[in-house]
């Protein structure tokens, strides 16, 4: 009698991690359990190389399916039935198996694929195949087989103590578990690119934590909302989230009233990271993170960039340097921030737009003009104002 739904979760690039493998299964297996802890009766567990989740019947299929894709390090996952690796219990739990789907999905044809992990198993492989074929056939009189494009495929995995029986596998985003990566710090900005960038840099095992520079009262409380909004889902996939938020206007004042108005831009920017910087090194962030793409802005030239990389002495990661607005704007919508993004409140960097902002900047020239602001005593006071909240996945 069936007392648990059974999900088999694979993989991919963990498979290749050599004999660091067991510590990225444990921070795996780990993150799946944290994700699930909610739910009562649920178990994770390796067996043999394949990781399993059992949860009580009642749990919606649905919901454990999206709570698990959201596992950075999880390839796929397949709800699956169990049985006795017994030839002819494998073919009887095939044949209803089978008569459900043929209930829910009126398919005509169908496929077996079959897998023999056990190489005591007395049948290979493509015999179990041909069996278990053979009693759906015989058991489904509607259903017809075709090899090249079945309807339907029927996966029989069979194994030591137990054979897995499953219908199809669900894609998850794959990466690595968090906190294989050690942290970084993402500039949190209210736009499309940014939380994007904290969602790459995330899915490649790294925590985050994020700073947000407002300019209080030009920026709106609604502006701050949109922000806290989108570290909450991204929190569904990053886990819990800092935010440390900072009010930039005092140095954007400063900046307009002593520095040439095509510079503003840039010297804004180089203030955000000396104080992301300063914020990462007390937080024990490895890195920085930014949504920055290349020739996006004008803040963005690859001339810009070295002067903006000049400010600070820490890695700084641009995850997305390289993509199409299109392809960064199809991950937005994939990941569920673009609607959010897309909300009409301003935000720090486009408060005082200067009408030409210096696209091939000198940096002898930028450090000449930032020479002329008081930066030590700015950037401590900007850091003395910043206020940190801790966002948790709802």
């Amino acid at each position: 009698m069936k007392n648990k739904n059974t999900y088999i979760v694979r993989y991919g690039e963990l498979a290749l991690k050599g004999m660091n493998k067991p510590y990225f299964e444990r921070m795996l297996i780990d993150r799946i359990r944290k994700l699930l802890k909610k739910y009562d009766g649920i178990q994770v567990s390796r067996e043999d190389g394949l990781l399993v989740v059992r949860t009580p019947l009642d749990l919606d299929e649905s919901l454990v399916i999206d709570e698990i894709s959201k596992v950075f390090g999880v390839e796929s996952i397949s709800p699956a039935i169990e049985v006795s690796s017994d030839i002819e219990k494998i073919a009887n739990a095939s044949i209803e198996y089978m008569k459900d789907i043929i209930e829910k999905k009126d398919i005509k044809t169908f496929k077996i694929e079959a897998k023999r992990s056990d190489k005591s198993f007395p049948i290979k492989s493509p015999m179990i195949a041909s069996q278990i074929g053979a009693a759906v056939l015989k058991g489904c009189k509607v259903l017809k087989v075709d090899v090249h494009n079945p309807d339907c495929k029927l996966f029989v995995h069979v194994r030591r103590d137990r054979t897995f029986i499953y219908e199809h596998k669900i894609s998850a985003f794959g990466g690595l578990p968090l906190g294989t990566n050690g942290k970084g710090l993402v500039l949190l900005s209210g736009g499309i690119d940014s939380p994007v960038a904290a969602f790459l840099m995330a899915k490649r095992g790294m925590y985050i934590e994020s700073v947000h520079f407002h300019s209080y009262p030009y920026t709106s409380e609604r502006a701050w909302e949109k922000v806290k909004d989108l570290a909450g889902i991204l929190s569904t996939y990053c886990g819990s989230m800092k935010i440390h938020s900072i009010n930039i206007l005092p140095i954007q004042e400063e900046i307009i009233k002593n520095c040439p108005e095509d510079e503003l831009v840039l010297l804004v920017r180089r203030f955000m990271m000396k104080i992301a910087e300063r914020i990462a090194l007390s937080t024990k962030c490895l890195m920085l993170i930014t949504g920055e793409n290349l020739g996006q802005v004008a803040s963005q030239t690859a001339e810009a960039l070295v002067v903006t990389d000049n400010a600070v002495n820490i890695p700084v990661m641009r995850p997305l340097i390289g993509m199409d607005k299109a392809d960064i704007i199809n991950k937005a919508r994939e990941i569920g921030t673009y609607d959010t993004s897309i909300l009409p409140y301003e935000d720090c960097c486009t408060v005082f737009l200067p009408k030409h902002p210096k696209t091939k900047p000198k940096l002898e020239k930028i450090l000449e003009s930032e020479s002329l602001l008081d930066k030590d005593s700015l950037i401590e006071n900007a850091i003395q104002s910043k206020e940190t909240i801790t966002i948790y996945p709802e």
